[in-house]
């Protein structure tokens, strides 16, 4: 099974360059504001937007050499990401990030979307003092592009409503936007052309949208344990994922409505929570979400195919295996 480690390793040391960086630009002045941030930075998770952008940029660059504009274009997509998940969870009022209290859970609320506006705030600061205006113009519209999937997903989660076509273009907002920029921006970052950078964005994309139908089967087959998440905490949250999709548009009007009519009560009743990850299961809504991962990521390494054989290129292949593969 493929690992981050494995695919790391023609990095691994430009990503610790690349942690030291990050520390030296992103501190706060004040107890409160200085230990969230150290906490958020201290759980930055795999780390897979850097590992993109950078896997991408030395793939690109004629000598495989990646320097501080890399280092840059990581860092901005890295920070949007954690500032985009401390929001969602004061949005989810979810108690816990990667197994550990998420920062409302330990700071409430208020603080954390404070410490997620600082996150964003600073990070815009660096960006605009570096005076490398391309890459930052490049990555700062995905933030706009993210709320609109958090709004789109909060407002059709509240009617329960979530089509094939709305789950598309909620996860391409909301998940596959900032690894496509991921990419991109490592490009961009090494001086690709224009052809290249737009490959790249191509190939985050693709691979973005499987990342999170990929996740969203954990939901269905996965336990807290392994995760770090709670148990079908999507259905608890009456989000209609792939899964699910797959298995409403082939049920009849009744047994619609029965799934359907369990989802709208699985926060405060786990055995519908059960009811509805069983059926999901039973009746190929797993498989049939599957099949549509894999042809993204097929997808994806088609994009690959179009570069030259090198180290980089083989650690973006096997990231579509590994996404192939998850488990957590």
């Amino acid at each position: 099974m493929v690992t981050i480690d494995t695919i790391r390793k023609p990095i691994e040391a430009e990503l610790a360059e690349f942690d030291s960086f990050v520390r030296s630009h992103f501190s706060a002045e004040g107890g409160l504001l200085s230990e969230m941030l150290e906490y958020v930075l201290s759980s930055r998770g795999k780390g897979i937007r850097p590992m993109i952008a950078m896997l991408s940029a030395a793939m690109i660059s004629p000598s495989g050499t990646i320097g501080k504009r890399t280092y840059l274009a990581a860092m901005l997509v890295e920070m949007i990401h954690m500032a985009s998940l401390i929001h969602d969870d004061v949005i989810d009022d979810a108690d816990k990030r990667r197994g550990r209290p998420s920062v409302n859970a330990r700071w409430q609320s208020k603080n954390a979307v404070l410490a997620g506006d600082y996150v964003l705030a600073r990070n815009m600061d660096i960006g605009m003092s570096s005076g490398q205006y391309d890459i930052v113009s490049h990555v700062i519209r995905t933030i706009a592009t993210l709320c609109e999937g958090e709004v789109l997903q909060g407002d059709h989660a509240s009617k329960m409503d979530t089509s094939r076509e709305d789950y598309f273009e909620i996860i391409g907002k909301k998940t596959a936007s900032l690894i496509a920029v991921s990419a991109s921006a490592g490009a961009l970052s090494v001086k690709g052309t224009p052809a290249q950078i737009a490959a790249m964005h191509r190939f985050g994309e693709a691979a973005g949208m499987a990342f999170q139908i990929a996740d969203d089967i954990l939901d269905y087959t996965s336990q807290s344990s392994v995760t770090g998440k709670p148990v079908n905490a999507d259905i608890r949250e009456r989000k209609i994922t792939l899964p699910l999709i797959e298995v409403l548009e082939r049920a009849d009007a009744e047994h619609r409505r029965e799934l359907l009519d369990a989802v709208a009560v699985c926060a405060d009743d786990p055995s519908k929570a059960e009811f509805v990850r069983s059926a999901v299961e039973r009746e190929g809504g797993i498989e049939r979400a599957r099949e549509v991962m894999k042809a993204y990521l097929q997808r994806a390494m088609s994009v690959l195919s179009q570069f030259e054989p090198s180290p980089y290129r083989e650690s973006l292949t096997q990231f579509c295996s590994y996404v192939a593969e998850r488990e957590k």
